[in-house]
């Protein structure tokens, strides 16, 4: 007896539905998907218990006949595709024909269609994947798609969702993700009969933008000038300095209109942030990408999530040049809120407390005192103070050239504040047109003797030191091919590594600026950059973590006095740095709080 048979058509599509609808979300996804390739400018999602007791989709669309609303239940039928060419030129959002028939085959499912010029439309009732009835429709033009009980008979797959509020936060969530990217589009969420989103169609991205996440944090994004490079144009909003999330549920990526998920995309963001990001921390963007389509395969995930470029280095490097471009432009200072309290708390000082606060008044004509650069030294660096950074020893100065400093992208300039005291021998408090502004010393020369260095790295390479005891670096054969082809470039970094047998290296010098316990496990820092970089990468980012170690260890401390000229001098290098609004480690240098939230902090200003 033959082992092997054929699934009946209904128990087909109830395996397909696992892969295309996992949970209510899911199916938002494909009905919002199918509701803007029709054209829809209006769109509603009602949703009832987190969309696992009903999800409604209302659009105002082309609509269907009743062939095609007939058709378009039977699995592969679709509108989109028609040879093999087309599927390598996918232009819409569906493209499959998997979607409808598989949320029929596990809900209660309604389908009620008009076009536009029909006199009379399409119902269609469909239980389980058995079709139900087949009546006319008299409704207003467009599409009505009811999904109810969701895998009422399919209880294996509804064991797993969750809770009604993590369901529907999903739900939200997807809408979420297609309103932004079609702001041309109004789009209606109701959860329970209630109001959760209403946004009007706009021509105006950041103002659909600023109606999902709120003014404050909209006020915080940079804009990205639409820029082509390799072929791929990158446009949209990214957080400014200081603007970071925990997760990355605020770093939205789209490709020609669609949501996705790459690893280019994400190293691409990782590059171009590097030093504007904290470790552990991830960026706010609102990124989107346009290309050809031949250049890159939606058709590799059930949910089309993910897709495959042809040159995923090209897609990187466009978006690390993109947006290290528009964090070098930024003129926005990062922004400090504090909570907002309803009652004034005045609370008691510690005399201790009081005695770190001082409060000299400087004329906002004082002087300036100008710092000459600093570059780093063979010998270890000692900490070096704006005022006494002449004396700094150079490396090799007859044949340093310096490379010229790129004219600073923003207007403002130490003159525009004026230095009013110091809080904790750390926070230099500051007046300006805008308001209070606050330095972080510290995380300022951090910035100022990172980019110095890291200037003096690109023009002269990296000084190295032998090691008096070679290490032995054992590698993955993976690691040995990259090594070997990166040996040049290792070199310029300071490295000395060359093949000591099968995934071997003998290593002979580091850094020397370097200062580590661990050598070992600093190069395998180094082979997982390597890894990771285009080949359109600068090799200097290999370096970047020592150099920025460097600097931090060569930096005025939190306890470290510096008088009002050396504060001045330090704000002036700082306003002249290629990105002067964070540290090396992503950690903001400035801090802005505005006379108008000074004024509703202290209820000069209603809020609002």
């Amino acid at each position: 007896m033959s082992k092997i048979r054929i699934l009946p058509d209904a128990l087909a599509s109830q395996v397909a539905a696992g892969e295309v609808v996992e949970r209510p979300a899911a199916l938002v996804r494909e009905l919002v998907e199918n509701s803007l390739d029709a054209g829809a400018r209006h769109i509603e999602v009602h949703a009832q218990r987190g969309g696992i007791a009903m999800i409604r989709i209302v659009d105002d669309g082309s609509g269907m006949d009743r062939e095609d609303a007939m058709l378009c239940l039977e699995r592969h039928a679709t509108s989109k595709i028609r040879t093999k060419e087309d599927l390598g030129a996918i232009c819409t959002f569906g493209f499959r024909g998997e979607a409808l028939p598989s949320i029929a085959s596990v809900s209660r499912f309604r389908l009620a269609t008009r076009e536009k010029e029909a006199l009379v439309g399409t119902e269609i009732e469909v239980n389980g994947g058995k079709l139900m009835a087949v009546r006319d429709h008299g409704g207003a033009p467009g599409t009505v798609i009811e999904a109810r009980s969701l895998f009422f008979n399919v209880p294996a797959r509804r064991k797993f969702l969750r809770t009604e509020n993590t369901e529907f936060a999903h739900v939200e969530q997807q809408l979420r993700l297609h309103a932004i990217a079609n702001p041309q589009t109004a789009f209606t969420l109701t959860h329970n009969g209630e109001l959760v989103l209403h946004l009007p169609a706009t021509r105006d991205m950041l103002e659909r933008i600023r109606g999902l996440v709120g003014d404050e944090l909209a006020s915080r994004l940079l804009k990205i000038e639409e820029t082509t490079l390799h072929g791929v144009t990158v446009s949209g909003f990214i957080g400014g300095p200081g603007l970071s999330r925990s997760n990355r549920q605020m770093q939205t990526t789209y490709l020609n209109g669609r949501p996705i998920e790459s690893p280019s995309i994400s190293y691409g963001l990782r590059e171009g942030y590097h030093t504007a990001l904290m470790k552990g921390q991830y960026p706010v963007t609102f990124l989107f990408i346009q290309m050809d389509p031949q250049a890159f395969d939606v058709n590799v995930h059930p949910a089309k999530k993910e897709v495959r470029f042809h040159d995923g280095n090209s897609v990187r490097d466009a978006i690390a040049r993109s947006v290290s471009r528009t964090l070098e432009s930024a003129t926005k200072l990062p922004t400090g809120h504090a909570p907002a309290r309803t009652v004034p708390v005045v609370s008691a000082v510690e005399p201790a407390r009081q005695e770190q606060f001082v409060m000299p008044v400087v004329p906002s004509s004082a002087p300036l005192r100008q710092v000459e650069p600093v570059v780093p030294a063979p010998a270890p660096i000692q900490k070096i103070l704006p005022g006494e950074a002449k004396h700094a020893p150079e490396i090799n100065p007859p044949k340093q050239v310096e490379k010229p400093k790129p004219e600073p992208q923003t207007q403002t300039s130490a003159s525009d504040f004026r230095i009013i005291g110091v809080l904790q021998k750390l926070y230099v408090l500051m007046e300006s047109k805008e308001g209070l502004v606050m330095m972080d010393q510290h995380a300022a020369h951090e910035r100022v003797n990172f980019e110095k260095f890291r200037r003096a790295l690109e023009t002269g390479g990296v000084p190295c030191q032998r090691l008096l005891m070679p290490i032995n670096l054992q590698t993955t054969p993976r690691d040995a091919d990259l090594l070997k082809q990166n040996q040049t470039t290792l070199s310029r970094l300071g490295i000395e590594i060359e093949p000591f047998g099968p995934n071997i290296f003998k290593v002979e010098a580091l850094p020397a600026f370097l200062k580590t316990d661990d050598p070992a496990a600093w190069l395998d820092q180094v082979i997982e950059e390597l890894s990771s970089l285009s080949s359109k990468s600068s090799s200097l980012r290999l370096s970047e973590d020592a150099i920025a170690t460097t600097a931090c260890r060569a930096s005025v401390k939190s306890n470290d006095v510096l008088s009002i000229p050396e504060l001045q001098a330090l704000l002036k290098d700082l306003l002249a740095c290629e990105m002067p609004y964070c540290c090396p480690h992503g950690r903001p240098t400035l801090v802005q709080i505005s006379t108008a939230e000074l004024e509703r902090k202290f209820g000069r200003r209603a809020p609002g």
